[in-house]
């Protein structure tokens, strides 16, 4: 849209369709978004509309809300169903408090996809051969990209943690500060775009893929939680005693009564079952600790005011909106019917049966197909509609023989 139609308040509608287009480009039949294909109406969210720092002609990204005209926000956006889940917690005058986690790779320009992912070249000549994790000088290589990388954050207003050099070859981590969940979402979805958007600039691709190398840690979207009262900001997952509370105990109930069910939100590509299937530090379970990383819900280490939730199985590839939304509405579900959570675990352990998550695409889809919970908190509208979308998904992917089929499986008898 042109400036002068944005400032005039001119608005802007989208076929409803789009919001259930797969990644591929195509579309599920018309009746997962109604048979006429009606329009919505973008409306900007006043506080998320930045100029774009990149950008060598001025241009600006607003963040919108996907509402029906009629006005009620659509049952098929991803951030208007986390919106309704942050109104629920506040009518019970409670407010969830988030941070995100994004690990993200740095590679050359991958012109043949049948090739793998290899890191670019840096500054010295060399291409990193990953020795450098949690290195200080590991990204020094590519001290122009991170140096703009910074500076674009710093223009978007986007507060960061923590930078940091993860496991993988050209893996990074930030850390964004903890704050409002559909900020913290807002805040993820711009940082990977101006994560792509600067790359460009700098002949290098960033691959917000699980698991875009064989042998390599993948990249997670761990998400951190806690509630705070709406109207004292007291911690309520922490008793006056500084000891956790029945609040703390029905929050991780509820997760744990939804992570199986939820798995295709948290997991929505095939490839994020790669990452999920090598369980060191992506743990496919819904077993939760104090401080263990292979445990799916994890308590880290921190004062009684800092009690927090962090649910591990998310990847990089997960949608934030939608990914915060379901984390936060299973908590809830605790809550609301005073789920209790399983003992916690320590040290080595094997998941139960109980607590094991699904393990491929479709199995996830299943799972979510069968789920009554997930149709009473997001709605039969959407939760039909993101199945319908997923499964064209993991039909074209079905459709093609992977080169490992061709190498190992044609001389087979």
């Amino acid at each position: 849209m042109t400036a002068e139609g944005f400032l005039e308040g001119r608005r802007l509608q989208m076929a409803r369709g789009v919001l259930l287009q797969c990644i591929m480009g195509g579309y599920p039949p018309a009746r997962f978004y109604g048979s006429d294909d009606g329009d919505l109406a973008l409306n900007a969210d006043p506080q998320q509309i930045h100029r774009l720092p990149w950008s060598s002609q001025p241009r600006a990204l607003a963040i919108c809300d996907a509402d029906e005209l009629s006005g009620e926000s659509s049952r098929l956006s991803t951030r208007g169903q986390l919106k309704q889940v942050i109104e629920r917690y506040a009518a019970r005058g409670l407010a969830p408090v988030v941070a995100t986690e994004l690990e993200f790779f740095v590679f050359a320009p991958n012109t043949d996809p049948t090739q793998p992912f290899q890191p670019p070249v840096g500054l010295d000549g060399r291409r990193e051969d990953g020795h450098s994790a949690f290195s200080v000088s590991s990204n020094n290589g590519l001290r122009p990209f991170f140096s703009e990388v910074y500076a674009c954050m710093a223009a978007l207003g986007l507060p960061r943690d923590t930078f940091m050099h993860e496991m993988g070859v050209s893996q990074f981590e930030i850390n964004l500060l903890h704050g409002d969940p559909l900020l913290l979402a807002d805040q993820t979805f711009l940082f990977k775009h101006l994560l792509k958007e600067v790359a460009l600039k700098h002949g290098v691709t960033v691959v917000c893929m699980a698991k875009p190398l064989a042998h390599t840690p993948g990249s997670s979207m761990h998400i951190h939680q806690s509630l705070v009262e709406s109207a004292t900001g007291r911690n309520v997952f922490s008793d006056e005693a500084g000891e956790p509370t029945a609040a703390f105990r029905h929050f991780i109930g509820g997760l744990q009564a939804g992570l199986a069910d939820f798995a295709a939100l948290f997991a929505p590509n095939v490839n994020s079952y790669q990452r999920l299937c090598h369980p060191y530090a992506s743990p496919n379970n819904a077993c939760w600790s104090h401080d263990n990383r292979a445990a799916g819900l994890r308590i880290p280490a921190s004062s009684p005011v800092a009690r927090r939730v962090e649910n591990r199985l998310p990847g990089a590839d997960a949608n934030p909106y939608l990914a915060i939304a379901a984390s936060l509405a299973a908590g809830l579900h605790g809550i609301e019917n005073e789920l209790e959570p399983t003992p916690a675990i320590q040290g080595e352990f094997v998941v139960p049966d109980s607590l094991s998550l699904p393990c491929t695409l479709h199995a996830a889809l299943e799972r979510l197909k069968r789920s009554q919970l997930a149709r009473e908190l997001f709605g039969t509208e959407f939760v039909e509609g993101y199945i319908a979308s997923k499964t064209m998904e993991l039909t074209s992917f079905l459709d093609e023989i992977t080169p490992w089929e061709r190498r190992v499986l044609a001389a087979q008898a």
